[in-house]
């Protein structure tokens, strides 16, 4: 997988379903215009950009892995700091923050568990941490479709649906696990119009994260195969993605 891309390139590619989760997400998470809020896997800034919807520039920070993110994440949002650190890793002191996020990212993380103890660190005791990771199980992602083409074209496709998170109880399973008090789960959905199917079909082809990198790796007839069986399955145009994503939350315990 690969998200050392250009975040024009992410933004097609999935930012047309996380711009939308982002707002359904903060909705959640009840998020307080007192608050402090760190996003972690900012990415170039889907979830930053509602979060300055709802608080001032001082009140929200970003961090990613990825350096073209973290770039992108700063000419956009030039007034907050954007750092250049893993979910691992956080380079932030303890009880920094009111509440620290995770949109779509912790099926990324190296290690899911420290990354979200991580995140606990860094929130300050009755703080919230929260995350949400697309449905790979049960058919409910904006991929669902691509992967299901792709299994069945070639069984030895990869898919998401092994990656931590991704499964139904998994993401609540992870947050207990990081000694998170007062876990709850639920689903968040959203829905994305695609005018055509090539407006849908195109940002496979620019290589981002295990989907892009799995067309990447496709010569050009099993491409196209590829596209025309994802094309059959597809409504006629336009059509809606109904995406749901598993959702988690849990309070920072007192230390």
């Amino acid at each position: 997988m690969s998200f050392a891309v250009a975040a024009d390139a992410y933004d097609r590619f999935m930012g047309r379903y996380s711009q939308p989760l982002a707002r359904t997400f903060a909705d959640l998470i009840g998020i307080s215009a007192e608050w402090r809020v760190l996003d972690v896997g900012c990415g170039p800034g889907a979830l930053l950009t509602e979060l300055l919807e709802r608080l001032n520039e001082s009140s929200v920070v970003g961090v990613d892995p990825s350096a073209s993110f973290v770039d992108a994440a700063r000419a956009r949002h030039p007034g907050i700091e954007v750092y250049h650190a893993s979910a691992e890793e956080l380079p932030m002191t303890d009880d920094s923050f009111d509440c620290a996020l995770a949109q779509l990212v912790v099926h990324f993380m190296a290690d899911p568990i420290v990354g979200l103890r991580e995140m606990g660190r860094v929130t300050r005791p009755g703080g919230v941490v929260g995350a949400c990771v697309w449905d790979f199980e049960e058919g409910g992602g904006p991929l669902s479709t691509f992967w299901t083409a792709a299994k069945e074209l070639d069984p030895q496709a990869p898919g998401e649906a092994n990656l931590p998170g991704t499964r139904r109880g998994q993401l609540v399973k992870l947050l207990d696990e990081a000694e998170l008090d007062q876990v709850e789960g639920t689903t968040l959905g959203v829905d994305v119009v695609h005018p055509s199917f090539e407006d849908w079909w195109k940002p496979f082809e620019l290589g981002v994260g295990p989907a892009g990198g799995y067309v990447s790796s496709l010569g050009v007839l099993d491409r196209n195969r590829l596209r025309e069986r994802c094309r059959e399955i597809l409504p006629e145009a336009p059509f809606t993605v109904s995406a749901v994503a598993w959702a988690a939350s849990g309070v920072v315990p007192a230390r």
